[in-house]
């Protein structure tokens, strides 16, 4: 899972959006809803040819590949979600090809416990819904991503790009694969 969008400065804040501190302490109490998207690329026939994948540095200054990720606010659709996560991430022309009642391919539960699931956040348990979207447009790292790696599934499945990635999203990605028929 990927950090949290920047708490807005200023007088005005969306609704739904937390300040630093009270997201620290609901992390602590509840679980939180998140969404993960696979963004990829399809033929003519809608089979998944490349499958993009984020590079970011964590807190800790390592380099890692990411999915896009991040929390469904207050009173926010889950489609809605992933479209503003999805352009956060890869900018405001990626296009993405989502249907109007989506269906997650899996939901993955994250633990700040390691090995209680195969999907591990220290800061807090959290329930996301992933989802493999399609993108049409231009898409260009955003926000706290450095580059934006298009690969074939196979490449993103090896397991160099696997260990590349932390918190259990490189297993994600290979359910991903899986549900889309492109598991090597």
């Amino acid at each position: 899972m990927t950090a949290s969008a920047e708490f807005p400065r200023g007088p005005e804040r969306p609704a739904g959006w937390l300040s630093p501190d009270e997201i620290t302490h609901a992390r602590t109490q509840l679980p939180i809803l998140y969404v993960d998207a696979i963004p990829v690329r399809v033929d003519d026939s809608g089979d998944v040819v490349q499958v993009g994948l984020l590079l970011r540095v964590t807190q800790e200054g390592v380099m890692s590949r990411a999915l896009v990720s991040g929390r469904v606010m207050y009173h926010e659709r889950v489609r809605d979600a992933l479209l503003r996560h999805i352009e956060k991430d890869l900018g405001p022309v990626a296009l993405p090809q989502i249907p109007a009642s989506p269906q997650p391919f899996t939901v993955a539960e994250y633990f700040p416990t390691p090995g209680v699931t195969p999907y591990h956040d220290p800061r807090q348990h959290a329930v996301s819904l992933a989802y493999v979207v399609p993108v049409l447009g231009d898409c260009r790292p955003q926000q706290d991503a450095i580059d934006l790696a298009w690969m074939t599934p196979e490449e993103a499945c090896a397991q160099q790009i696997q260990f590349e990635m932390n918190g259990g999203q490189g297993l994600l990605l290979r359910q991903a694969m899986g549900h889309v028929g492109r598991l090597p």
